[in-house]
């Protein structure tokens, strides 16, 4: 049972259908990543579906910062493939368009179509793509998804993204830690002592054991300058020695660690 599911809305955006592709039995939508993860510890989700990292802005950054704040884990990932359109009124004409409203991400996923077919329109970001629908007059247009209808609405016969091979991974999120099993990756944030070395000790841990690591990002850490959070993936089943000697030994490098997720 997948039971209630919050994510990021309003209807129609690309969390939501994340959301129904991951088996949720009800979708909670709402205006924020943090109202969506505030509804999971409090209880009244079951899951939470968040978008972790996109093929061309990389990491979402306010995500990250959720996982890693919050005692929420990962436990399933999906990949979505991403169609960015551009959704009008019927009618509007690209010379009428004076702004275009969208979720950050997407307008600057769509940057050169902007610049060369709309180059005075005023870009807005919205805190989802498919809030940019309600933004819609004869004088605005937004960036949807291509599987976004709405009467009266006309979409883009293409897709305006500058990069079409682009893809957002989702995890669907828990409460509570890591609860045992087993998994193909494994997910974690760790911010090193302040101290020469620490970084490369931290990365010989999985070099050691011959786990391939996947992903690295870094963040810096709020209210610390000079001070990152790294944020890291690697191949590895949790329940294989190895990856436990891995962790075990990666946390004696680090003044703050903590399992984000493990999925397959």
């Amino acid at each position: 049972m997948n039971g209630r599911v919050s994510c990021l809305g309003p209807k129609g955006s690309f969390s939501e259908r994340a959301a129904w592709e991951m088996r949720a039995e009800e979708v909670l939508l709402f205006p924020s990543f943090a109202g969506a993860v505030s509804a999971l510890i409090k209880g009244e989700a079951d899951f939470a579906v968040l978008p972790v990292e996109n093929a061309l802005g990389g990491g979402v950054i306010a995500v990250l910062d959720l996982l890693s704040q919050n005692d929420i884990f990962g436990t399933e990932e999906k990949i979505l493939y991403i169609d960015h359109r551009l959704a009008t009124l019927g009618g509007v004409k690209f010379e009428d368009i004076d702004a275009v409203y969208s979720h950050e991400q997407a307008l600057l996923q769509c940057s050169e179509f902007l610049k060369e077919r709309l180059p005075h329109a005023a870009l807005i970001g919205t805190s989802s793509t498919a809030e940019s629908l309600e933004k819609l007059s004869f004088h605005t247009a937004g960036i949807v998804g291509a599987h976004v209808r709405r009467e009266g609405v006309v979409l883009s016969e293409q897709n305006i993204a500058d990069e079409k091979g682009n893809f957002t991974r989702f995890l669907r999120v828990r409460r509570g830690g890591f609860e045992g099993g087993h998994s193909g990756r494994v997910f974690l944030c760790a911010e090193c002592r302040h101290e020469p070395g620490s970084l490369l000790g931290l990365l010989q841990c999985f070099d050691k054991e011959k786990l391939n690591l996947t992903r690295i990002e870094s963040r810096p850490v709020k209210k610390e300058p000079g001070h990152y959070r790294f944020f890291i993936e690697f191949t590895g089943d949790m329940a294989a020695p190895p990856v436990k000697r891995a962790l075990s030994s990666a946390e004696e490098y680090c003044s703050f660690f903590k399992l984000l997720g493990a999925y397959e």
